[in-house]
């Protein structure tokens, strides 16, 4: 099972039976939509995204989240600047107009999503 799931949905996932390729391209969608959330609130760096994924259990590592990053980027949801914080170099990301929309859009769907699918869970 992909490392970079929390653990709840590895096991989950294991016990459904749902491959590891196909949970974690599920999970990769969802982080991609926390990332646009994150960058709507402030610049946000992927020092920082990493630790605030982390906090929801996502274990990602710099080969996994920098491509998203810079794939949000060439779709023209991010835009990046180069800053300088604490003696490092850092890229900060925040959302563009598409990204905003995107977002937008994101959002009403997932609510719609959430609403039908959490009508069937177990009990």
């Amino acid at each position: 099972m992909p490392p970079s799931l929390p653990r709840a949905a590895r096991r989950s996932a294991s016990r459904s039976g749902f491959s590891g390729r196909l949970t974690r391209h599920l999970f990769l969608g969802f982080i991609r939509i926390h990332i646009l959330h994150h960058a709507a609130e402030a610049p946000v760096s992927g020092a920082a995204l990493t630790a605030e994924l982390g906090r929801h259990g996502y274990a990602l590592s710099p080969g996994t989240l920098y491509p998203i990053l810079h794939g949000l980027r060439t779709t023209g949801y991010l835009r990046c600047r180069a800053k300088v914080q604490c003696g490092h170099h850092r890229k900060c990301y925040t959302l563009t107009a598409k990204g905003r929309a995107a977002l937008a859009q994101a959002r009403t769907q997932i609510y719609e999503l959430m609403e039908e699918v959490m009508e069937h869970r177990p009990r």
